[in-house]
């Protein structure tokens, strides 16, 4: 251990000058094994117990913070079944009411996306978050005040108003603790809640269903799954570690191997700063732009999925309580091929083939639902292939760009631009499946198959481009050592001796 003077790094964070801050991130370079002598196993010791620490609080924390934001943005499907049409919307015979309601919400999530993630960064992570968490705990539950088509309209921008600033920031945040080799499997178990949250919201809605509550059901169902998040907002204000070079939940040891983490093979900044330069970077970045051509399809293809599952096995010819609970065994294989898939993406240090694959998959179960039109087995299987293809590709996609946009600016930037350009996609899907054509859905599951069959052609060009500027950069300035900082406060990703997970 090092000798050094007893004041901590927070300490100096709050109270010293930046010139202190990077002064430390220099000497947490230096005890690198390569710079320090020190045998490698001991530093991978020491570097295994850290990430099973920051496991133990970081992850529980995001993750139950997406299943309940994932509940409710999409538990307007849920609710639908069980009257809130008929109470809230004046019967809605059409379902274009229901259909402006569900995409009420992405319309502020995408306006608000970018804006709130760079402004994310000149606050304290945990405090950002929390913030974020109460607000749309609150606006989720203030649904089950709604009497009339304005409140529900009113609560659902309110709801994409304050997720803004939470969906995209967690890559970001992710970035901060977790090395490029670790974020595919990390962001997996994350959004892997979003399929928890499916399955999970079945079985609440099945047992809300069956309840005989004083209140309307699908109005106890906005109480159950609204209030938890503004208790898991508070919890976050006090639990959830702030940066690596100010965190008290690290000791001094901790935050010198923290800060060595976070700039290998890239670099952090420093402090709470936003680098201007940086925005504009992102913005004339051709690659995001395409992402986002992606992330819009996939999107399409949840959106739909998210509203309409209960609605689609209804179709099959399932009562509305078993519709419900059949929603669970999808969620719940997605759960797990988002994972494993994940996770070999993570050892292969691979995104692009990963994406191709789920993005397939995705493609394939539409496909069984357009060219099947009666065998109710063969239909319910492709949603188990719509959910899993679907769900993977949306984890490694946002993996893929945590790491190959550089800077923590460019990432703040760039991650809700794709993002943004892809929950447009949100809105469309929430429109793709009208009351008025089901039960075969026709126009809609074409619509779906083929942007899952686009966003797998662009996962090929985004692959091939970025396999041949690592090749250009590798005859150019040869091969960079995995270890290495790479210096990226001026030119991002395009700093010659940083390398793209292909």
């Amino acid at each position: 251990m090092s000798t050094r003077p007893s004041v901590t790094m927070s300490e100096k964070h709050s109270h010293g000058s930046e010139e202190d801050v990077k002064a430390e991130i220099l000497q947490a370079e230096q005890h690198s094994p390569h710079t320090r002598g020190e045998p490698t196993g001991s530093w991978l010791a020491e570097e295994k117990k850290l990430v099973r620490k920051l496991d133990r609080r970081i992850l529980p924390m995001a993750c139950l913070l997406y299943l309940f934001a994932y509940l409710d943005r999409t538990n307007l499907g849920n609710a639908r079944l069980q009257g809130l049409e008929t109470d809230a919307l004046g019967g809605d015979k059409t379902g274009i009411l229901f259909d402006w309601v569900s995409s009420a919400f992405f319309f502020s999530y995408i306006l608000l996306q970018i804006p709130a993630t760079i402004v994310s960064k000149l606050f304290p992570p945990r405090v950002w978050l929390a913030c974020a968490a109460i607000g749309w705990g609150v606006a989720s539950t203030l649904m089950s005040t709604c009497f009339n088509f304005a409140g529900l309209m009113t609560t659902r921008v309110f709801l994409g108003v304050f997720e803004a600033g939470f969906g995209p920031a967690i890559p970001v945040y992710f970035s901060l603790f977790y090395t490029k080799s670790e974020m595919g499997l990390r962001m997996a178990y994350w959004f892997g809640f979003a399929a928890v949250a499916g399955a999970f919201g079945g079985i609440v809605a099945f047992g809300i269903g069956v309840a005989h509550a004083s209140v309307a059901n699908w109005r106890l169902l906005f109480i159950v799954e609204g209030l938890p998040a503004i208790a898991l907002g508070v919890a976050t204000l006090f639990l959830l570690p702030n940066r690596p070079e100010n965190t008290s939940y690290l000791n001094e040891r901790e935050r010198e191997l923290a800060l060595a983490r976070v700039n290998r093979a890239t670099s952090s900044d420093v402090g709470q700063t936003v680098n201007k330069a940086h925005i504009g970077l992102a913005f004339r970045d051709w690659r995001i732009y395409l992402g986002g051509v992606i992330y819009f399809g996939l999107n399409a293809s949840l959106a739909s999925t998210s509203a309409f599952l209960p609605t689609i096995n209804q179709s099959f010819g399932y009562s509305p309580a078993k519709s419900q609970l059949m929603t669970v065994p999808p969620y719940a294989v997605a759960a797990v091929v988002l994972t494993a898939l994940s996770a070999f993406s993570d050892r292969l240090q691979s995104r692009g083939i990963f994406m191709m694959i789920s993005t397939a998959i995705g493609g394939v179960g539409y496909l069984i639902l357009l060219v099947v039109p009666t065998n109710i087995s063969a239909r319910y299987f492709a949603t188990f292939c719509i959910t899993s293809g679907t769900y993977t590709a949306i984890a490694i996609i946002i993996a893929w760009f945590a790491h190959n946009l550089g800077s923590e600016t460019k990432k703040a930037t760039g991650i809700p631009m794709f993002m943004a350009i892809g929950q447009c996609g949100s809105v469309l899907g929430s429109h793709l499946l009208p009351k008025i054509e089901g039960p075969r859905y026709i126009k809609g599951f074409a619509v779906c198959c083929a942007l899952e069959f686009v966003a797998t052609l662009c996962s090929f060009i985004l692959t091939i481009s970025y396999r041949m500027e690592n090749a250009r950069r590798n005859k150019n300035y040869g091969v960079p050592s995995a270890e290495e900082r790479v210096d990226v406060s001026e030119l991002a990703d395009k700093a010659p001796t940083f390398r793209y997970i292909p």
